[in-house]
């Protein structure tokens, strides 16, 4: 007769739960960046933001119409009206500083002398070019929707906002004469927010090195787009210190029930959740302070804004953050004047005080393109 072979079915054990003093956690282990994982309305503030980039830049540059305003002087002329300036006058593939101007950048003149303090809210949503727009967008999707997905659309979209507009802040005080646009404020808005988030939950994490090094990574990536032209450095900086200001006050607690195990992703940590409510709002002091640090800070830049001043007075080499001189662009930092001369279909344009003038095949330029050529001839 066969030998019979019992099996002995364990059930399931219960989750491990460790007592250490008041604190009793539950632990478990999850990745920080994940994909496949969370259903789409998990991410719909960052993609909304996203879409509505896009489709500030087709406006844009529609409005430039480059095919008709420069006479066909363009990049990648098969767009047609939806063409670059050429890459002498924008190196990032983008509209010409009179079209930036007119959809509501950042410049001294509108801002400190037409009190045009709407800009301070047009000029978030405006890219240089068609790069920093790829670059900014890239950045914000890696970056904003698994932090969204995280900590929930409410808090990440606040983070958004005010980092933007505490970036566009912090840039009209460091104002010149050409265009600036903030839109990477709030990028830097969520990589300092990333950054809190981090030394909050430091003891948790297990591979901290990948998380510092990817914000590093983005953070030089973006920072070192805004030294060219149009691109405002200020307003990164604003936002990032803003970002780091609110997340400390709004990223105290995960969405940790929402995640799964083993999911492929970035780096993973190991979460430890509180049992108790009380470690859901745990770091009060941090968080009132920083509260307070930011609305101080916003207070203070909203005050100096109205009041026009000009840091440029007190920091002679700032301007160098936000634009560093080259053969092959125009940062256009100070007032030029040029001279005009038409002859047998050709105009010459010569800047007045350094005899450097340029030719063109035509006569028909607007006043503002003109204007354009001034600044690039002279600088």
């Amino acid at each position: 007769m066969a030998e019979q072979t019992q099996i002995e079915i364990k059930p399931p054990q219960p989750a491990h739960y460790s007592d250490a003093g008041d604190d009793q956690v539950l632990e478990q282990q999850v990745r920080f960046f994940k994909s496949g994982t969370r259903k789409r309305e998990d991410s719909w503030v960052i993609s909304l933001f996203v879409v509505l980039h896009i489709v500030a830049f087709a406006a844009t540059m529609f409005v430039n119409d480059c095919w008709q305003n420069s006479h066909r002087d363009c990049a990648i002329k098969v767009l047609g009206r939806l063409s670059f300036q050429p890459l002498w006058e924008n190196p990032l593939l983008g509209p010409s500083s009179s079209t930036l101007d007119e959809m509501g950048a950042l410049q001294q003149t509108f801002l400190a002398n037409h009190h045009q303090t709407w800009r301070l809210f047009t000029c978030l949503w405006l890219h240089a070019g068609a790069i920093h727009l790829i670059i900014n967008l890239s950045s914000v999707i890696f970056v904003g929707i698994h932090l969204e997905q995280e900590f929930g659309p409410l808090r990440i979209g606040m983070v958004y906002i005010l980092s933007a507009f505490f970036g566009s802040l912090v840039a009209a005080l460091f104002l010149q004469k050409s265009p600036a646009v903030g839109s990477s404020g709030a990028l830097f808005g969520l990589l300092g927010s990333m950054l809190s988030g981090l030394i909050c939950n430091w003891k948790v994490y297990t591979d901290k090195l990948a998380a510092l090094s990817a914000l590093l990574l983005v953070a030089v990536i973006n920072f070192a787009l805004g030294l060219l032209p149009y691109v405002d450095n200020f307003s990164n900086l604003g936002g990032f210190i803003s970002g780091v200001l609110l997340g400390f006050v709004l990223l105290f607690s995960p969405r940790l029930p929402r995640m799964t195990e083993k999911k492929g992703g970035f780096f993973d940590y190991g979460v430890k959740k509180s049992i108790r409510l009380k470690q859901k709002f745990n770091r009060p002091v941090l968080r009132s302070v920083s509260f307070v640090l930011f609305g101080l800070v916003l207070a203070g830049a909203i005050v100096a804004v109205l009041h026009g001043i000009d840091m440029n007075k007190y920091c002679s080499w700032c301007q160098y953050i936000n634009c560093v001189p080259s053969n092959r662009w125009s940062c256009n930092t100070k007032v030029t004047a040029c001279q005009t001369m038409e002859n047998a279909g050709r105009l010459t344009v010569t800047c007045m005080g350094k005899d450097n003038f340029r030719v063109f095949p035509f006569t028909s330029f607007s006043e503002t393109r003109l204007h354009d050529l001034c600044d690039l001839i002279c600088s």
